[in-house]
This record gives structure tokens, C-alpha cells and sequence, in this order.
């Protein structure tokens, strides 16, 4: 079942950096990313049913982040749809940051609750993007550290069970998945997945169109 954009609906993009896209420097507030690409297509299919579209999305997020800004950045706004792309720094917080910890699945998972919930209760149509990690291989700087084979192997083991729980989160709450790890992965066996991230994390302009259209397949 798909989401159902009206003539007037709000849709509103948050989370971390790949939501962010540098959108403060874009004239349109929407970042350079995914965002943008979804408004100018939908634009461009559908010029009889204008759609307002908001991003408060900031580098660096987590969902304790995403938390203690959810009320002002998302609530109030009251968008008739909200799609939510976190999880990344979840993960490689406990390995390239100073001071890090590792924030277990369950915490994850449970933050992450505590942000769908009034959205739910007030009757606001959800996305949820999985968070991802492309097997790009190779010695690259990420944040404050190096990262190499060997740290993409954490990373990916403490992936996984976050992933799930984004699947476990949008059948609980009705929300619409855009099942993004899955569909790199596949992406990425058929070209390298250099073409679609650089470093594995934050994509490359095909990505963001990617999941553009992926996103896109989810509203009518």
C-alpha cells in the first residue's frame, strides 16, 4: 500500500547527514541529496498536486539526537508525512569518535520508538529508510579515524541487528519501508559499490538518485 500525496500535503525528510546534504547552503532549505530530487521529480509528474517539502535533517545525528530536537524540528511543524533516515552514526559513533560508546540494538530500537510514536498518534504517515553500509573496501578517513576492512566488519555486525529493528519498528507502526541496505547491496554487485558511495556511507550523487526512486515508488 502505498502513501497517498494530496494537492497542500507537508512532507518533512530528517536525520543525519545523508538527509542533511548541505541543505542550510541550498536556496531551497532541501540540502543536495535525495530530498531535492524527490521534490523536482515529483514536481515534474505531478504539477496538479503541489506538495510542500521540509528537511531537518543535521550531520552527525543520532537518535538521542533526533530526540531531544523531535518536538520543535518535527512535531511541531505538523507535516502530513515524515521520513526518517538515521542510524549511521548509531553505528560508527563507538569507533570514530573521541569518548564513543557502543549503543546497543535495543537502545537504538527503543529511542527510535519514542520518536514514531506521537507521530503515529496523531495520524502522521511514516517512511523509514534502513539505515546502510556499502562494501567499499580500502583505507579511508571517517571522522577522526581511519577506517579500514577490519572496522567495516564491526560496523556491519553492529549494523545488522539496527537494520531489523528499523523492519521490526515500520511493521509495528504501518510505516512504509524503503529497504535501502538491500537494495545497495544488489546495486552494488552488479557495478562496484564505489558508484553508488565513496566511502561506503554517504552517497554519491547516483546513490541519492537511487534511493530517490526508491523513495518515490512508496507515495502516489
Amino acid at each position: 500500500m502505498t502513501i497517498a500525496l494530496r494537492p497542500g500535503s507537508t512532507v518533512m525528510f530528517t536525520g543525519d547527514s545523508i538527509t542533511d546534504g548541505a541543505r542550510l547552503a541550498s536556496e531551497d532549505g532541501l540540502g543536495f541529496g535525495y530530498p531535492p530530487r524527490i521534490a523536482d521529480a515529483w514536481g515534474l509528474r505531478h504539477p496538479d498536486r503541489p506538495v510542500t517539502w521540509l528537511n531537518t535533517g543535521i550531520a552527525g545525528h543520532k537518535v538521542s539526537d533526533l530526540e531531544a530536537r523531535w518536538r520543535a524540528d518535527v512535531l511541531d511543524p505538523r507535516p502530513d508525512v515524515v521520513s526518517i533516515l538515521v542510524g549511521a552514526n548509531d553505528t560508527t559513533w563507538q569507533t570514530t569518535a573521541p569518548g564513543g560508546r557502543p549503543i546497543p540494538a535495543a537502545e537504538f530500537a527503543a529511542g527510535y520508538d519514542r520518536l514514531l510514536a506521537p507521530l503515529a498518534e496523531a495520524g502522521t504517515a511514516l517512511i523509514l529508510v534502513e539505515p546502510f553500509l556499502l562494501p567499499v573496501g580500502g583505507t579511508l578517513r571517517a571522522g577522526h579515524a581511519l577506517v579500514d576492512d577490519e572496522v567495516r566488519k564491526l560496523w556491519r555486525a553492529d549494523l545488522d541487528p539496527k537494520i531489523e529493528a528499523v523492519r521490526e519498528l515500520a511493521r509495528a507502526y504501518g510505516a512504509r519501508l524503503l529497504a535501502a541496505d538491500g537494495m545497495f547491496a544488489g546495486l552494488a554487485a552488479r557495478t562496484g559499490p564505489e558508484h553508488w558511495s565513496a566511502d561506503g556511507v554517504h552517497p554519491t550523487p547516483a546513490g541519492h538518485a537511487a534511493l530517490a526512486s526508491a523513495w518515490l515508488r512508496l507515495v502516489e
